[in-house]
């Protein structure tokens, strides 16, 4: 997601050991937890909520589906199945049945 590597986390921990002091960085690292452990917690309280408004054909509802980004992929999947779908017919309909010999013209060849 930061696309942040291992490196880049050591830096950032030297970092804020010089400047926090290794006293105060349990403290600041407990109250980030908790503060991440409340963010998530009111993301799943309003995916919760969202689901009961809608009804029960939106029960299997997750965050990442709103996603606008997911939602053009899944559109365009669709589409792209559905002409592939076309073209398979098309061709079926083109093809000759099992078993029949195409048109032979002895004057053609």
């Amino acid at each position: 997601m930061f696309d942040v590597g291992l490196l880049e986390l050591a830096v950032i921990a030297l970092v804020a050991v010089v400047v926090l002091g290794p006293d105060r960085l349990p403290d600041l690292a407990r109250q980030a937890a908790q503060l991440l452990h409340r963010a998530r917690g009111l993301a799943h309280n309003a995916r919760d909520e969202l689901r009961n408004e809608l009804g029960p054909e939106y029960s299997d509802l997750q965050l990442r589906d709103l996603d606008p980004r997911s939602i053009v992929r899944k559109h365009l999947t669709e589409a792209m199945a559905e002409v592939d779908r076309e073209a398979a017919k098309e061709k079926a309909r083109d093809s000759l049945p099992q078993g029949q010999v195409p048109p032979y013209d002895v004057e053609a060849t």
